[in-house]
């Protein structure tokens, strides 16, 4: 998720302010050289704030992923169309355009060390499965709105969501940890498996009921 659409008006207070400098250094450093003096130099006001507030590193980043699944719900925009196959698209567009900025990419990077960290810590974790039940919900809506439509078979949508989720899981992954991340080839992939398990005809993809 870019700077720009966490903080596109700048913090608003002192918890906001703790989260924008702690978004830029885990950026600039990753999880495993994150340190609170390294997120303590991104923020403007005293250092002291940030132990007054937190009782660590791993305190400060579990209220930081709280604060991206809040900016999640109210900020990330996702297509409200009536047409589900051009929602489930505009969804593609977003997760799985081939190019990724720098800063996209760095953040991308230090959210899979962190989802690393849900293994064996239950406090990661739980923030991880929140916020993947709040994204599988939004792509389960897709279907199920394309199934009352008659634009999508009468498929189980729950079943869809978990695959296309987890598909999303390795493009990201594979983003940052491979040289050559083949995302268009995964992008024609899946837009084949839409045309021949979700489209109930491939000759119509706006239909609405009568």
């Amino acid at each position: 998720m870019p700077s720009a659409e966490l903080f596109p008006d700048g913090p608003s207070d002192t918890r906001e302010a703790i989260m924008e400098a702690t978004y830029r250094a885990l950026c600039t450093h990753g999880y495993a050289n994150l340190t609170i003096d390294r997120i303590g130099r991104e923020f403007s006001k005293s250092k002291s704030l940030l132990y007054h507030h937190y009782d660590g590193k791993d305190d400060l980043l579990v209220d930081f992923l709280e604060f991206l699944l809040e900016r999640f719900e109210s900020r990330v925009v996702f297509d409200e169309s009536d047409d589900a196959y051009a929602r489930l698209q505009s969804l593609f567009d977003k997760v799985l355009d081939p190019s990724l900025p720098v800063d996209a990419r760095d953040f991308t990077s230090a959210m899979i060390e962190l989802r690393a960290q849900a293994a064996h810590d239950e406090a990661y974790r739980a923030q991880f499965d929140r916020t993947d039940e709040l994204f599988r919900a939004r792509i389960e809506d897709i279907v199920r709105q394309g199934i009352e439509s008659g634009t999508f078979r009468e498929v189980d949508a729950e079943q869809v969501a978990s695959f296309v989720h987890t598909l999303f899981d390795g493009v990201m992954l594979e983003r940052v940890t491979a040289e050559r991340p083949d995302v268009e080839h995964v992008r024609a992939e899946l837009d084949g498996y839409v045309e021949r398990r979700l489209l109930a005809s491939s000759d119509d993809r706006t239909s609405t009921p009568d």
